[in-house]
């Protein structure tokens, strides 16, 4: 069987056909032009070199509310603008236009029939003929409708995440603040300072110390570590706190003291998400009619105290081997004992001071512990307060050097006045 293409007997011509579609096509062309820019996405417009508006698309006169007759030949293009938005056009941007022959992307409002505004993005070109000069300006309008919506949202919700984060800061100070004492306690014949220097009040860091009275005229004191930051070592700084003090009343031998807490964080924190920290604990005894302290210090993994004595000498006292508290079930503890006496200031603290960035972020920039006993060679003789005074002075001058949390508390026996002497 034979298929046929069908009856072709009234198709005119080819030529003819052709002649008509192109003549259909320039048409088309000639009316799509017309209706893009009556109908187009944006709004355009073209005024003289006064303003005055010669010529405006159907978009842009929806969008307003207004017909042809009310503005062609009738407003200026700044008739259409705010007060602020006049403004603006009179000072910067018709003054740029006049220099650079166009400017683009520029933010303003314009004044609907009805007195509302409706933000837009406006970019003008100058028109020059043949010879070069101005004729015409050329503005095309953007509807910023939705993204002025937009950048609301994202102003709100800048300023939502903002107050969240003060929120926070605030939460993580009040916390920070239970976690140490609210003042250190008196004790009679010695002078007594502390100060916590905070790294980042977006986190609350495991720095803690406290200072005690025990039974029997004697004291106690620790200062700590505790590895990491956040809640969760806020937790075990909460734990360690309590749990120092809760061992040294049943018995205040400081290596026994930190044994207790070696216990305690590693039954805890001893599976899949360990917590340790480090610790030094001692216990202050007064020497009777001698104004002195007999000192016991126990170190867990803790950097060593520093003993400014009233000589003007300054040295690290020995604490070698003490191990992390909380590591292992059986840590070893290191003691050692000594007497302070009229000038004499034990200085304990924190690695954040030793560890301390210097200069830059670099690994070989850190304070140090050399330059730390340096340091404090410097102050000696001192007392605990204008120790203490020095320290806040000499971590200010690292700025955002500082990584971690410092935590520094001093003790001294004062100087006798002259009355005492005599």
């Amino acid at each position: 069987m034979t298929c046929k293409s069908g009856d072709n007997s009234e198709r005119p011509p080819a030529e003819e056909r052709s002649g008509d579609d192109h003549t259909a096509f320039s048409a088309l062309l000639e009316d799509s032009a017309e209706d893009l820019y009556e109908h187009a996405p944006c709004g355009y417009l073209s005024t003289l070199l006064d303003g005055t508006i010669v010529k405006v698309n159907t978009t842009l006169l929806n969008w307003l509310g207004y017909d042809h007759g009310d503005l062609v030949g009738r407003r200026t293009f700044s008739d259409l603008l705010t007060v602020g938005g006049r403004l603006y056009h009179e000072t910067h941007f018709a003054p740029l236009l006049r220099m650079q022959g166009e400017i683009g992307g520029i933010a303003l409002e314009l004044k609907a029939a009805d007195g509302s505004r409706l933000p837009v993005l406006v970019t003008s070109a100058v028109k020059t003929g043949g010879d070069g000069q101005p004729l015409l300006i050329r503005t095309t309008v953007f509807d910023a409708r939705e993204r002025r919506a937009y950048e609301t949202e994202l102003l709100r919700a800048r300023q939502q995440a903002e107050h969240e984060r003060e929120e926070l800061k605030r939460l993580n100070a009040t916390l920070q603040q239970t976690l140490l004492p609210p003042t250190l306690v008196n004790v009679p014949g010695l002078d007594v300072a502390a100060h916590y220097h905070i790294a980042s009040t977006d986190q609350v860091g495991g720095d803690f110390y406290d200072l005690f009275p025990l039974a029997a005229g004697t004291w106690g004191l620790f200062l700590g570590d505790v590895c990491g930051k956040g809640t969760a070592a806020a937790a075990v700084t909460s734990l360690a706190r309590y749990t120092l003090r809760a061992a040294a009343v049943y018995d205040a031998d400081p290596a026994t003291v930190l044994s207790n807490l070696n216990t305690v964080l590693n039954h805890e924190y001893n599976g899949h998400d360990p917590r340790f920290c480090t610790a030094i604990f001692g216990l202050l005894t007064p020497e009777t009619d001698q104004g002195a302290f007999q000192v016991t210090l126990a170190s867990g993994g803790h950097p060593p105290a520093l003993l400014l004595r009233a000589d003007g000498s300054a040295d690290y006292l020995p604490t070698p081997g003490g191990q992390l508290i909380g590591v292992l079930p059986e840590a070893h503890i290191a003691t050692t004992a000594l007497r302070i006496k009229a000038g004499d200031t034990l200085l304990l603290h924190t690695d954040g001071l030793t560890e301390a960035h210097t200069t830059s972020h670099a690994a070989d920039d850190r304070y140090g512990d050399e330059a730390l006993l340096d340091f404090a060679r410097t102050l000696a003789p001192t007392s605990a307060s204008g120790a203490i005074a020095a320290i806040r002075d000499l971590l200010d001058t690292f700025g955002t050097g500082i990584d971690d949390d410092t935590a520094v508390l001093a003790i001294s026996v004062p100087q006798p006045t002259s009355d005492e002497q005599q």
